[in-house]
């Protein structure tokens, strides 16, 4: 049996560290443009698709709640 705490504190873990790695890859890459003046294509689609696939649950997670 697992405790709702339990679910709770892994939820929150998984985000905190979402949240973290998102923030790196934003300062990864301002840094390379703000440095090089070149984008980094491959952290602008990675943060692209976390951007997309953030608005769709949040609109099916709202639509189905």
């Amino acid at each position: 049996m697992v405790d709702e705490r339990f679910i709770m504190h892994r939820y929150k873990a998984t985000r905190l560290a979402v949240l973290v790695g998102v923030v790196l890859m934003v300062a990864s890459f301002t840094y390379g443009y703000v440095k090089t003046g070149a984008m980094r294509w491959d952290l602008f689609v990675i943060l692209s698709a976390m951007a997309v696939a953030k608005v769709a649950a949040m609109f099916y997670y709202r639509r189905t709640n």
